[in-house]
């Protein structure tokens, strides 16, 4: 093609991509390089973390903004480790039972470290219980002292009951006293009579029997009124005892508690407490061995062994604690239940922390869409944040729907750092939204999805990918392929002046590759090994895309790649499919006639075109005013389509497109159809970037290509877009023989003497284009439609004036 105007806007092969080669690392292999520990070229990100961290005041919890793969999440768990180990270590906590209140259990802090042993310790000392009672109580001098109380009492139970029965033995009568009961039985000649013999006596003797037995039974009230009082004192006595006998049996028990946690106020009250409590336990549980150990033990654990909530190593710094699943269960912890024939109970035992008990004094991270998702999540950590208070709780009690009882532990305080990782959708729509989340998450995190490409960026992103391949046990990479790699970094970035930030696409290819040389038996991964992998993966997400280029081939999609047209041209759109994106060209076509309707959108007239894309369309009026109709009012009717799209269409990459092919159509010029164009236009013909250049040019060279190149077809791109040009080797080789060529234009009128194959024409300082040129022929049609418009209206006055005067004249003859 030896068209001038070509020639000037044709991109040379050098200008397609930004070469990486092996010349440009001092390695061989990646096994020459130091690791690399960083973030790379996310300064601004770690300043900010830095910050974050650092910072005391309530309220600067962090929010880690990114998209996924940028390595935002592996850095901050990184960073976040290695401060940790120069932090404090928090206390450890512990929940002990409220004996006065169990529903209400008592939080306990120890120092770190101290927390599993206090458990030990009380474990110990159940122990210990276990093998002290009931044995004290079989002592000889516990017995001994039991007996002598018992004997009081019956001694004078006893006394009572001689004075008595002195009486009746007077009277004839015989006085019984079994464990029971007192009874008074009649005798004759010392013997006692049963009833038959007793009804046999004489009625007077019978009498004078029942009085006598009656006086014997108010006697024996009287003697024995103050029964209850020695009963009273009896049980005392033996309380007293046994009480005594206790103390003195847990003093050594716990003794050696006291004195070792006589510096802990906490741990000292609650000793006191259970010994109190103890009183009873032991008596009640304790004082008979009928129940098993096993069994006396679970009770024993149950009443008096500490709940540890968060225990610490001594130097293990604070806590960095990554929660995958934030439930309200899993983040606030849970009260747990037991059935017992039916019915649920609960204890201070059967509390279970979650990740903010693990992670308080130190720091907490989660993702924000999963956090967001949960029910009361993000409510109840608000209000813990903003109280600084732990409190435990069953979201479901304040609603009314757990009818089991319940417990309310004591709060402990919270004081930890929350790292939300979240996108900058997520982070946006808090701010947006919710008016707290500015006052509890004050520093933002940022990453950014493009690095600069510096002199250093390169030797830091080798040493990267040697890291990389060193932690998964991974081959060492050659120099070529580190430049493949880059190569392919900067294609993720689409400029070819930075770096994708998306590591974990980048990572995911190394293993990939790696898992090729495996195969191949290499010893190194090599630029071939790469080669394999990327297009092993165009192959595997493709088939959508290859159906598509079919589809083109057989006619079923209407695409020209030769010949010329009027009112048509290829514009380039961009599919993404799952986690691949590929081009391909769609037809637009534009048809114009008489009237004043203005440009019609078929697209958003049916609601398939998306507000961008209206936008694009609607700007067209302006340029076709402010370009060509200074002169008379742009009066036109015309109709603009993307061919063939049964979806929603959006972005203003096909208004430089849709502006050619409407010229097309007012000039009635034919546009090659061995081009394809991409751009976006201002109101003044200004051609503006887009994006998906590189798969969009690929997309039209692989129609061309299967259909045979011609050394004509090309693809027309913005100027702006010159610098995201990353294409594909095969691309770049076709262009190298000449076979395609790509275009880089700035106005609407050099794409348009592209299409055309002539100069559009260039306006003199009136305005006026040159004669014949296709400008100056689309000033000709608008005039002329403009002409039509004014005759219309001229000749519709006139009709409207003969009809009224007609209507004047019938009116004058009446």
């Amino acid at each position: 093609m030896h068209d001038p105007v070509a020639a000037g806007l044709r991109l040379a092969p050098d200008e397609l991509t930004r070469p990486f080669a092996p010349e440009q690392f001092s390695f061989a292999d990646t096994d020459q390089l130091e690791p690399f520990r960083g973030i790379l070229g996310q300064e601004r990100a770690v300043e900010a973390l830095q910050f974050g961290v650092a910072m005391p005041r309530p309220g600067y919890n962090v929010f880690v903004m990114g998209e996924p793969g940028t390595g935002r999440f592996s850095f901050v768990q990184r960073y976040l480790k290695a401060e940790a180990k120069r932090q404090p270590t928090p206390n450890d906590w512990v929940y002990l039972n409220h004996f006065e209140e169990p529903r209400a259990p008592g939080a306990l802090e120890l120092p770190p470290g101290e927390g599993e042993a206090f458990v030990a310790d009380m474990a110990h000392f159940i122990d210990n219980l276990l093998a002290t009672f009931p044995a004290v109580f079989e002592h000889p001098a516990f017995q001994q002292k039991k007996s002598a109380i018992e004997r009081a009492f019956n001694q004078r139970y006893d006394q009572a009951l001689d004075v008595v029965e002195k009486l009746a033995l007077e009277k004839e009568i015989a006085l019984y006293r079994d464990a029971n009961n007192v009874a008074f039985t009649p005798m004759k000649e010392g013997k006692a009579l049963d009833e038959a013999d007793f009804a046999q006596l004489p009625e007077a003797e019978r009498e004078r029997f029942h009085a006598d037995i009656s006086s014997l039974e108010e006697r024996l009230n009287e003697e024995l009124a103050s029964l209850p009082q020695w009963r009273r004192e009896s049980s005392n006595q033996l309380r007293a005892l046994n009480e005594d006998t206790i103390i003195q049996a847990l003093q050594p028990l716990l003794a050696p508690l006291s004195e070792k946690y006589n510096d802990n106020p906490g741990v000292c009250a609650y000793l006191q407490a259970m010994q109190v409590d103890l009183l009873k336990t032991v008596v009640e549980q304790l004082a008979d061995d009928a129940k098993p150990d096993m069994q006396r033990r679970k009770e024993l654990r149950e009443q008096y062994e500490p709940n540890l909530i968060i225990g610490h190593h001594v130097t293990g710094g604070a806590p960095v604690v990554f929660e995958s699943h934030p439930t309200y269960d899993n983040l606030f912890g849970r009260i747990e239940y037991q059935s017992d024939q039916g019915a649920l109970y609960t204890n201070y035992r059967q509390l279970r922390p979650g990740a903010l008990h693990r992670a308080n004094g130190g720091f907490l991270i989660v993702e924000a869409d999963k956090l967001l998702t949960e029910p009361f999540v993000w409510d109840a950590l608000k209000r813990a944040l903003h109280s600084r208070q732990l409190k435990m709780e069953s979201p479901l009690a304040e609603l009314g729907r757990l009818t089991a009882m319940s417990l309310a532990p004591q709060q402990i305080p919270l004081q930890l750092k929350v790292i939300i990782i979240g996108s900058r959708n997520i982070y946006y729509t808090l701010q947006e939204l919710d008016s707290d989340f500015q006052e509890m998450f004050r520093v933002l995190v940022d990453f950014d999805e493009e690095l600069p490409l510096r002199d250093e960026s390169l030797e830091q992103f080798a040493q990267l990918l040697k890291t990389r391949t060193s932690e998964e046990g991974m081959a060492p990479l050659t120099s070529a392929a580190v430049a493949r790699l880059a190569t392919y970094s900067a294609r993720l970035a689409e400029h070819q002046g930075r770096l994708s930030a998306r590591i974990g696409d980048l990572f995911q290819l190394v293993s990939e590759a790696d898992f090729i040389r495996h195969l191949a038996g290499d010893e190194r991964t090599d630029k071939g090994h790469v080669e394999r992998a990327l297009k092993a993966k165009e192959t595997r997400t493709g088939r959508v895309c290859a159906r598509v280029l079919d589809d083109m081939l057989t006619g079923l999609i209407l695409i020209d790649t030769q010949g010329a047209a009027v009112g048509k041209c290829n514009g380039l759109t961009v599919l993404e499919v799952a986690d691949s994106a590929f081009g391909m060209p769609a037809r637009i076509s534009a048809t114009v006639y008489p009237g004043a309707s203005g440009i019609l959108d078929i697209e958003r007239e049916v609601s398939l075109g998306q507000p961008i894309h209206s936008k694009g369309v609607m700007i067209l009026t302006g340029y076709l005013g402010s370009r060509y109709a200074q002169e008379f009012p742009l009066s036109i009717s015309a109709s603009i389509a993307l061919e063939q799209s049964y979806g929603y269409v959006d972005g203003d990459s096909a208004s430089l497109g849709e502006a050619c092919t409407l010229i097309s159509a007012l000039s009635r010029t034919p546009l090659k159809q061995c081009f394809a164009i991409t751009g976006s236009i201002n109101q003044f013909g200004e051609v503006q970037p887009v994006g998906g250049v590189n798969e969009k040019i690929e997309g039209f060279f692989r129609l061309c290509q299967a259909r045979g190149l011609t050394g004509e077809q090309g693809v027309i791109i913005p100027r702006a877009n010159v610098t995201n040009l990353m294409l594909d080797e095969t691309v770049l080789e076709a262009v190298r023989a000449g076979l395609f060529h790509v275009y880089a234009v700035r106005q609407a009128d050099e794409a348009l003497s592209l299409l055309v194959g002539e100069p559009a024409g260039a306006p003199d300082a009136k305005g006026r284009f040159p004669d014949g040129s296709v400008n100056a022929r689309v000033v000709q049609r608008l005039k002329e439609i403009a002409e039509l418009e004014l005759e219309d209206e001229l000749a519709d006055k006139l009709s409207d004036n003969s009809k009224a005067k007609g209507k004047n004249n019938q009116a004058a003859e009446n």
